[in-house]
């Protein structure tokens, strides 16, 4: 599984020029399951992402976590992470997971985000999506597992 997380302020995602999903300070979560990815993927990078200390402390310093901050989080499936460009010009997604096994994992990695008492908005998994937001720091960060 692999994820881009950005630390935001705010974020939305629209489709049809319609928003279905935002978030106020926390975290824009764009995620991409990956062909070959454990069962328990999902979940792993749920708690890893949930505990990255990300965010500053009273000393200014990156110290807390979304869980310490009481944020929310913005997930985003995102086939596209999966982008090899190693050969040309034009990407290749052949390592992301078929669409029935990337819509499967993202829905549990959702549940599992919830489930750490994150509240969360989502994107809609295969829709043409436009997604807005203001990087916080900026902080972006690239996670694979």
């Amino acid at each position: 599984m692999r994820a881009l997380i950005q630390r935001v302020t705010e974020a939305a995602v629209r489709v049809d020029g319609d928003v279905i999903g935002a978030t106020g300070p926390g975290l824009l979560i764009l995620i991409c399951a990956m062909e070959g990815d454990a069962p328990d993927a999902p979940a792993r990078m749920a708690a890893k992402i949930a505990k990255l200390r990300i965010f500053k402390d009273d000393a200014g310093k990156m110290n807390r976590s979304l869980l310490d901050t009481g944020g929310s989080a913005l997930i985003v499936s995102q086939f596209t992470l999966a982008g090899d460009t190693s050969r040309g010009n034009r990407p290749g997604f052949s390592t992301a997971a078929r669409p029935d096994a990337g819509r499967a994992a993202y829905l549990r990695f959702i549940n599992a985000v919830q489930a750490l008492g994150i509240p969360t908005a989502t994107g809609a998994f295969g829709a043409d999506m436009a997604v807005s937001l203001t990087n916080d720091g900026p902080v972006t960060l690239w996670i694979d597992l």
